[in-house]
């Protein structure tokens, strides 16, 4: 099995999430969306969305993110020959699609300075344009891309898009903290793939450096965030890269290969 991911994917690490408290082996390939490595043809040709993550099982390849979850979850029953595994309850399940509604694009994008914005924008069409010179044959997927990054520069200029991001993530947090009111666990007082969905969204707030805003504010989700982060699976997922320290080092490193890629006009 192999997983195409990368730490800067807050879909990426809801399935590592899953595949380490599952225990699952699997063959990882870190592929930066950031410096344009999702655009490169071998994998634009399994995957032209060129979004992440993808989940290879043999000729089986998976895209969507709930998918895949829901694909290891039965891998593991079934390696586990059923023994005190169970499939995940229709709770979980609304859970998990009402986490993934939300999409943290224009809210991550909008908190960035924008000049990073436009210099990131403008280095991954360039990379676009030479994967096109390369591949002619997906000439047409790869305008696609070129339409979507001009639409999401132009999006990020109209301030209802990043509104709306907001208050959808706002009214996600406040049903979330009424209901650990009552629970543990956002399904019950068991952890479940629901939190795995959700963890990810908590974190790429604390990223952003707004948990005062929107985690310290919801005493409930303030004590549920101090819990899951000594879980190992976020320690080796998400804190391994981002607690701390190494948030600076992680993105440092990504935007030195972009800085020095556009200097040497290697695309």
């Amino acid at each position: 099995m192999q997983l195409y991911h990368h730490p800067f994917s807050l879909d990426s690490q809801k399935v590592r999430l899953v595949l380490e408290e599952k225990g699952i082996d699997y063959t990882s390939y870190h592929v930066n969306p950031i410096t344009g490595k999702n655009m490169d043809s071998s994998f634009f040709r399994m995957n032209p969305s060129a979004r992440l993550p993808v989940f290879q099982n043999g000729g089986h390849i998976i895209f969507n993110p709930i998918e895949i979850i829901l694909y290891i979850e039965r891998i593991a029953i079934v390696s586990s020959g059923a023994d005190g595994m169970t499939i995940s309850s229709r709770e979980v399940v609304e859970w998990m699609h009402k986490i993934q509604e939300w999409n943290p694009k224009f809210f991550t994008l909008s908190h960035v300075p924008t000049k990073y914005c436009l210099y990131i924008s403008k280095f991954i069409r360039r990379v676009v344009i030479a994967r096109m010179s390369e591949s002619p044959d997906l000439a047409g997927a790869y305008h696609l891309k070129l339409k979507e990054a001009h639409e999401t520069e132009d999006k990020l200029k109209n301030p209802d898009v990043v509104k709306r991001s907001k208050e959808h993530l706002i009214r996600l947090l406040d049903e979330v903290e009424t209901k650990l009111k009552e629970t543990s666990y956002l399904a019950g007082e068991e952890f479940s793939l629901a939190d795995v969905t959700f963890i990810p969204v908590l974190a790429r707030i604390a990223l952003l450096d707004l948990g005062d805003e929107y985690i310290s504010c919801r005493p409930k989700i303030a004590a549920y965030w101090n819990l899951v982060q000594q879980r190992p699976s976020y320690k080796r997922v998400i804190g391994k890269y981002f607690h701390g320290w190494r948030k600076h080092k992680t993105l440092i490193k990504t935007w030195c290969f972009i800085r020095i890629r556009s200097m040497l006009r290697k695309y």
